[in-house]
């Protein structure tokens, strides 16, 4: 039990790493998400074709490849080298790869609702913007949220990515004092408090869907 105290603060500090990605990653990919699915469905063919070509890269190749060429090949770039810090670098490719998966969930949400829906509030006088906001999100969040909540489980795993560039978050504090130690306890703790993160987020998920429940 003492051993538990002893490497508690590291595993805790780690975890704060851990959520910093998380928390920023979901502020973050979720509003661009819905405004590249709204992009792939301007109408406007060069936006499209770059946005569908976007989203094509970032889906059809891993996280960790994305991570690895964000803070390691960006610098070594010949003309335009691009240099970030570890967190910004790990924030970068997290916000860029996330918005992709998103923005599909939303593509198909928004594929979902009937075009009538978009006349009846025209008629009403809603423009465009307002209609997306006060009618159509609504709808598309309560269709899309099995979906998004799926994406929010691999994000709280999918963090663990950033050790790979020397982020101190969970996993990392968690291998280091298994290593040193030679003791599969700190990975244990690591393990629960994932399962702990996943819980959360699994509760909060669903006090959302009844929420949006109403929308039915």
């Amino acid at each position: 039990m003492n051993y538990i105290f002893e490497i508690l603060p590291s595993l805790l500090s780690g975890t704060v790493m851990t959520l910093k990605v998380f928390f920023w990653t979901l502020i973050i990919s979720l509003p661009l998400g819905i405004l590249v699915s709204v992009g792939r469905s301007s109408g406007i063919k060069i936006i499209q074709w770059i946005l569908s070509f976007y989203i094509w890269v970032m889906r059809g190749t891993p996280l960790l490849l994305q991570l690895i060429f964000v803070f390691y090949g960006l610098p070594n770039l010949p003309f335009f080298p691009i240099v970030f810090e570890r967190y910004d670098a790990a924030l970068f490719a997290f916000i860029i790869n996330y918005t992709a998966y998103f923005a599909e969930i939303f593509r198909g949400g928004f594929g979902s609702i009937k075009k009538g829906q978009f006349e009846g509030a025209k008629v009403l006088g809603l423009n465009y913007f307002q209609t997306l906001r006060k009618i159509i999100i609504p709808q598309v969040l309560k269709i899309v949220l099995p979906s998004i909540g799926n994406e929010v489980i691999n994000l709280i795993k999918d963090s663990s990515l950033v050790y790979v560039i020397g982020l101190g978050d969970v996993l990392r504090a968690g291998n280091i004092a298994s290593s040193r130690d030679v003791t599969l306890v700190p990975l244990i703790l690591v393990g629960v408090i994932y399962l702990l993160l996943t819980l959360v987020c699994t509760w909060v998920l669903k006090i959302l869907e009844k929420h949006y429940s109403y929308y039915d």
